[in-house]
């Protein structure tokens, strides 16, 4: 069972990383509640995105890093 998806005006403006290329350079980045992005960074926890997907948060991004369509669409209407 999962959780439902929450769209929160707490959430972070900096996408966190899903999956990852041969490298290990995520291919996306989605947007995570602010308050979980450290818990899950030092604890592993897994974080729920505003698209949905779950996954624990790894990596940090970047400016101009590829950001999930659908986080992006969700987040922009939370700000409208």
């Amino acid at each position: 069972m999962s959780a439902p998806t929450q769209t929160r005006p707490d959430v972070d403006t900096r996408p966190e990383g899903t999956e990852t290329t041969s490298d290990d350079t995520p291919k996306m980045f989605h947007y995570v509640r602010k308050d979980k992005i450290v818990e899950s960074a030092v604890m592993g926890n897994m974080v729920v995105a505003l698209c949905g997907e779950v996954f624990p948060v790894t990596k940090s991004a970047k400016p101009g890093s590829p950001v999930c369509p659908d986080c992006k669409k969700i987040y922009e209407r939370m700000k409208a």
